[in-house]
């Protein structure tokens, strides 16, 4: 079980994982679809990783609740 936190801001709200020491989980679309529902789920806008990155402190990859994965405007990592 990875350990989670949840938090809202303006109205929305994100599931948060830390993936720094356990690494990114497998089946990250489903895994966010799960999370986000907010009837069986924690429930939420969607699913947020901290990853590391080879360039910065951390990278952030954004899920939506229907697991599919925020498109990059720019990409910093």
């Amino acid at each position: 079980m990875k350990k989670f936190t949840k938090m809202e801001g303006l109205g929305n709200d994100y599931i948060y994982m830390d993936c720094t020491v356990s690494g990114e989980p497998e089946n990250i679309a489903s895994l966010a679809q799960f999370v986000s529902d907010r009837h069986f789920g924690i429930g939420g806008d969607g699913l947020i990783l901290i990853c590391k990155s080879d360039i910065a402190d951390f990278k952030m990859r954004m899920f939506n609740a229907d697991g599919t994965e925020a498109r990059n405007v720019r990409k910093w990592y």
